[in-house]
């Protein structure tokens, strides 16, 4: 049993008394009250799921100038890999609310940390709770690991904003995976700025979800073949506000089979941090192929 990509909500639920699974609560809501997805776990969770906090474990605040959710250190994800009880032999589950928008973050970080075997569970919570699958309220204690997990950030495949700069100055893919309506600026809920990076392309993370679920590999692969427009999945970089929902291309890309795609751990809430960089509003510049 390995799931390295996506897993639906009726394998794991026969697979629970596993204990070589970890199962990973994501849930978070950007710009909404602090603490909600804390809350919603502790109202009910998947039996034995322990929660990482997208603030407080998944993004290191004391960074400046990367971004409303920084990238945090190798030690410091490796101390989570730790308390969650998480080691190179386990097969990890992660899930958020539904369309893996959060979930898709921990599941890169895990991916780019060395550890393969992790996914997202196709759905999440909604889709959970909607085949009656059980639930629970109480909140286990996992055993922490008394290793440190050996795996290290795949730093080639994160970019800062220099690494974007040269990239879209050369011709590179850049793929902003935020709505239409903030790509192009005309709206801007969160950060400071509206518009995107100059040369960047757009596809929107929901056009990887059909019916609350991911697209089937083969939708997926076409559409973004048709993005790549003749390149390699390497010669693309994911973006979004902060580099969350920029993830979520990331797995679906792999779930396609289409590996090797970076990302833009700063995304649009980094690249504004500087006055400097230059902002584009409306439709992108970009030629190639957009389907959706």
């Amino acid at each position: 049993m390995s799931w390295y990509t996506l897993v639906d909500c009726e394998t794991l639920s026969v697979n629970l008394s596993d204990a070589s699974i970890r199962i990973v609560d994501a849930r978070a809501v950007v710009g909404g009250e602090r603490g909600a997805g804390r809350a919603a776990y502790e109202t009910a969770h998947l039996p034995g799921a322990q929660f990482v906090d997208l603030e407080t474990d998944l993004s290191d605040h004391a960074i400046e100038g990367q971004g409303r959710h920084p990238w945090p250190s190798d030690a410091d994800f490796a101390v989570l890999l730790q308390r969650l009880g998480i080691t190179p032999d386990h097969q990890v589950v992660v899930y958020d609310a539904d369309v893996g928008m959060y979930a898709a973050r921990f599941w890169c970080m895990l991916r780019l940390f060395g550890h393969a075997k992790v996914a997202v569970l196709d759905g999440g919570f909604a889709r959970w709770m909607q085949l009656g699958l059980p639930i629970t309220s109480e909140i286990e204690t996992v055993e922490r690991s008394e290793l440190r997990h050996p795996g290290g950030f795949d730093h080639a495949k994160l970019f800062d904003h220099e690494d974007v700069a040269a990239h879209v100055e050369s011709g590179g893919l850049l793929v902003d995976a935020r709505a239409a309506e903030r790509f192009r600026g005309e709206t801007e809920p969160l950060d400071k700025k509206a518009g995107h990076v100059p040369g960047a392309a757009n596809r929107p993370f929901m056009a990887n979800i059909a019916d609350g679920v991911f697209k089937s590999k083969d939708e997926l692969f076409a559409e973004f073949h048709a993005l790549l427009a003749g390149r390699t999945p390497s010669d693309m970089v994911a973006m979004c506000g902060s580099g969350v929902t920029a993830c979520h291309h990331l797995l679906a890309m792999a779930h396609a089979g289409l590996e090797g795609a970076k990302l833009y751990k700063g995304s649009w809430s980094g690249w504004i941090a500087s006055d400097e960089r230059p902002v584009e509003t409306g439709e992108s510049t970009y030629t190639g192929n957009l389907q959706a």
